[in-house]
């Protein structure tokens, strides 16, 4: 329940540190993807991550690790750094400057924030800053710390990933506090803020407030923390589809692991290495613990696990849906889908991270200087079968009327499917044109809406009975024209509706309880269509 603001936890964490097995490997009945991957940066200074504003410019953001932040921009990497804080950040080994993201309305309000290790003694910094409002593609230097976290014992297992839920709410990666098998004990202790996810408020509260779903607000624990027992999660994302939360957790000597985080779970370092007993190495209590959705082991060369995407991007229907990742030290890269891990493609990259355009393309990183684009088969496709034809009479005579229809049902591969107008939209009298598209596969179908003329305008002609006593339920009838299916009545305070039928266009029959407190007094009668058009019938009801 203590806010970390009021205390200085220590401890550390690693950014490359271990080697690769997964937890399943793909069978034949796996279709093994084709992936490669085309160069579309170079001559980058230590890159570490790589993301985009969210604000519809097409730019993508690359973080370099001694301190700068650079922008890709129609094709060409800008000449003047977007952010140059090399003067605060401590740089060397597994500390930098290490993530950046953008706030979702960064649009409109500028704000973005960024994770680094401070020069002067290690610390980790998490701190705000703003683009220029003169120029979008420079920031301005003024920047509000939103937090400190003591890390000057050991260099290695900083975390480093900040990244904007669905929930709006900012969430930050940290590593255990560093040196080996966590001797601070950090992981499985809630009152540090080293191996957690923690979660922060950035719009309200001096300089954040706390969501209050998190595990820990109000009671023993840090409030900050959303999930424990991370060793060194180096680089997580969220689903932009599902919302699941991926994270790749680096390993000490054995293993290597991705998990799905939740709201207060706990990820097992360090008395578990990916699905192993680490601390005791045998007969340890699993009890509570979340294990891996996928795991590695340290052979072949494989080091440190770096976490990825779900791919959602609209160029290749095959990879859509994959959660890609990869290893540091072997430049492997995996797709894991459907519970089962596949090794797709052996790299020479030394990948320091992966990240994600604003259409969802996946791009992966290399510590020694390169930004390559991830290219998956094109071949997949999608076939969509729309409704039948709808047609609907305009009720109440008012013109658009509101239409509901079912999804359109898609075989092979499809992702998310649009219907313009939607379900649900107001259709004007007449015949609209729905079409519907596939995110991926290229599935396209239509159908039409038609609204036919000849409704009645909605109005009441009389309310029978027209008065009630205090305390007394009663059956009223509403009559007039234009009562859609779906009409609703109401009649003013503590005249409760106890059900509403409707026998035709033309009444309505409702069964009214009339409070004791009631006010003695004439009442509007107000009948309401679904698709919001209402009429008034004023003093039409009495209550006695």
């Amino acid at each position: 329940m203590r806010n970390a603001r009021e205390q200085s936890p220590s401890g550390r964490f690693s950014f490359l540190a271990a080697g690769m097995i997964v937890l399943g490997i793909a069978s034949a009945a796996h279709a093994q993807l084709s992936i490669s991957l085309q160069q579309v940066i170079a001559g980058l200074s230590s890159p570490v991550y790589l993301t985009h504003a969210g604000d519809g410019s097409n730019r993508v953001f690359v973080v370099e690790q001694p301190g700068r932040i650079l922008i890709h921009k129609s094709g060409s990497l800008l000449g003047t750094p977007f952010l140059d804080i090399r003067s605060k950040v401590g740089f060397g080994g597994e500390r930098g400057l290490l993530s950046v993201a953008f706030h979702p309305q960064y649009a409109s309000n500028r704000r973005f924030f960024v994770y680094y290790t401070r020069s002067s003694d290690g610390d980790i910094v998490v701190s705000e800053l703003a683009a220029s409002t003169g120029n979008p593609d420079i920031a301005d230097p003024v920047e509000t710390v939103l937090l400190v976290i003591e890390h000057s014992t050991y260099s290695n297992h900083n975390g480093g990933q900040l990244q904007f839920g669905p929930d709006g709410y900012l969430y930050i990666g940290t590593g255990d506090g560093g040196g080996g098998g966590d001797p601070f004990g950090s992981g499985q202790n809630i009152n540090t803020l080293l191996g957690k996810i923690l979660r922060i408020d950035v719009n309200s509260g001096s300089p954040y407030a706390i969501p209050p779903g998190n595990p820990y607000a109000g009671v023993a624990g840090l409030d900050e923390i959303y999930a424990i027992g991370l060793r060194n999660p180096w680089r997580f994302s969220f689903d932009r589809l599902t919302g699941a939360l991926y994270v790749g957790d680096v390993g000490q000597g054995a293993r290597e692991e991705v998990d799905i985080i939740t709201l207060g779970g706990n990820y097992g370092w360090n008395t578990m290495e990916g699905t192993q007993c680490y601390s005791p190495p045998s007969n340890c209590n699993m009890a509570g613990l979340t294990l891996p959705i996928a795991e590695y082991a340290h052979s072949g060369g494989n080091c440190s696990v770096t976490g990825g995407y779900v791919y959602r991007g609209s160029q290749s229907a095959d990879m859509y849906g994959t959660y890609l990742y990869g290893d540091y030290c072997t430049g492997i890269i995996w797709g894991y889908t459907g519970g089962v891990a596949t090794q797709l493609l052996d790299t020479s990259l030394s990948i320091s991270s992966f990240g994600e355009d604003q259409s969802g393309e996946i791009y992966v990183v290399s510590l020694s200087g390169t930004v390559n684009k991830l290219i998956g088969p094109t071949g997949g496709s999608c076939s969509l079968t729309c409704p039948a034809d709808i047609t609907v009479t305009d009720a109440d005579g008012d013109g658009p009327e509101l239409v509901d229809f079912t999804d359109p049902t898609g075989s092979g591969t499809c992702g998310p499917i649009t219907c313009l107008p939607a379900s649900g939209s107001m259709f004007p009298v007449g015949t609209t044109t729905v079409t519907c598209t596939s995110a991926v596969g290229g599935g396209v179908c239509s159908f039409g809406v038609t609204v036919l003329p000849g409704g009645q305008p909605l109005q009441i002609s009389s309310v029978s009975p027209a008065s009630g006593r205090r305390g007394e339920e009663l059956e009223v009838y509403v009559r007039g024209t234009g009562f859609e299916e779906g009409a609703v009545a109401s009649f003013g305070r503590r005249l409760v509706i106890r059900g509403i039928e409707r026998h035709s266009a033309n009444e309505l029959h409702v069964t009214l309880k009339i409070r004791q407190r009631a006010q003695r007094a004439k009442r509007n009668v107000v009948v309401r269509n679904p698709d919001g058009a209402s009429v008034v019938c004023k003093g039409c009801f009495r209550v006695k």
